[in-house]
């Protein structure tokens, strides 16, 4: 059974950092996209990184430069690095993980339905 467990979340200050780490050890499939989604408070989840196992990424623009989405194989886990934090990236952050790479071919909402496997999410509070 797949489950994917995130940490890292947390409270800091603008322009500084966090680490996500979505534990993936229970995904064995060897195709896949996987991602990183964050929802605000009244806000739709929006798809922000994605990777797929040929480690090719795609990012949200508004957090291009700022947030580096990689695997750590060693560790069997997604990691998403931010940098420079502003407020607007406070929210809940969930990682994803489907076998079907066409996923991360855009980040379009229409497309974050599909996924078939999410963490159960974690708090990412950034304060002025």
């Amino acid at each position: 059974q797949v489950q994917l467990v995130e940490s890292g979340g947390g409270s800091v200050q603008v322009g500084g950092s966090l680490r996500l780490s979505c534990d993936t050890s229970t995904y064995t499939y060897g195709s896949y996209c996987m991602g990183w989604f964050r929802q605000a408070p009244g806000q739709e989840r929006e798809g922000i990184a994605l990777i797929d196992s040929d480690g090719r990424t795609t990012y949200l623009d508004s957090v291009k430069g700022r947030f580096t989405i990689s695997e750590d194989n060693a560790k069997s886990a997604l990691v998403l690095q931010m940098d420079s934090l502003k407020p607007e990236d406070t929210a809940v952050y969930y990682c994803a993980a489907d076998q079907r790479r066409g996923l991360c071919s855009s980040l379009h909402a229409s497309l974050r339905t599909f996924f078939v496997y999410w963490g159960q999410g974690t708090q990412v509070t950034v304060s002025s």
